[in-house]
């Protein structure tokens, strides 16, 4: 049991990548496979920036540092934990294809929390570290969604003229 937690913890990250990545080619609209791409590089920005403002606002030991009779079961440094990189990836991911398609939004908003289970059962964050992650990666890619959407409409009556 403690291979595959290891294994959800570090690698399902990726596969949730590549699901979003084939999402992504399967969108036979050229300005929908744009809007997704523009949204996921200005939505991972501003997920690393809300990551980067609130590590240094907050301090949260990792669980093996706190307790040292618990073993991480990935290798980790013993840095601050709070919030979760990976849960912040995995909640932008799940949330920029939930806005656009809720079937695949959900199957990735499943792995997402799949993922933030593992980073806990792993013993390298705490509930309240991957909670915060999902949230700060769904809000970057509802604010990013909403720019492209408004930089859009803000272009398309000048395209029209």
């Amino acid at each position: 049991m403690d291979t595959l937690i290891a294994w959800l913890a570090n690698y399902l990250l990726w596969v949730m990548a590549v699901v979003a990545v084939v999402f992504w080619l399967r969108n036979e609209n050229r300005a929908g496979k744009v809007e997704l791409a523009v949204s996921a590089v200005v939505g991972l920005v501003l997920t690393l920036a809300l990551i980067t403002l609130l590590a240094h606002l907050h301090s949260d030991p990792r669980p093996f540092v706190q307790n040292p009779h618990l073993h991480p079961l990935i290798s980790h440094s013993a840095d601050n934990g709070f919030p979760s990189d990976h849960s912040a990836i995995a909640g932008l991911i799940a949330t920029l294809v939930a806005l656009r398609n809720r079937v695949w939004g959900l199957g990735l908003a499943v792995l997402a929390i799949v993922v933030a289970v593992a980073r806990v059962a792993a013993h390298v964050h705490h509930v309240q570290d991957v909670v915060a992650g999902l949230a700060i990666g769904a809000a970057g890619a509802v604010i990013a969604t909403l720019l492209m959407r408004f930089v859009v409409d803000r272009r398309r009556p000048a395209l029209l003229r």
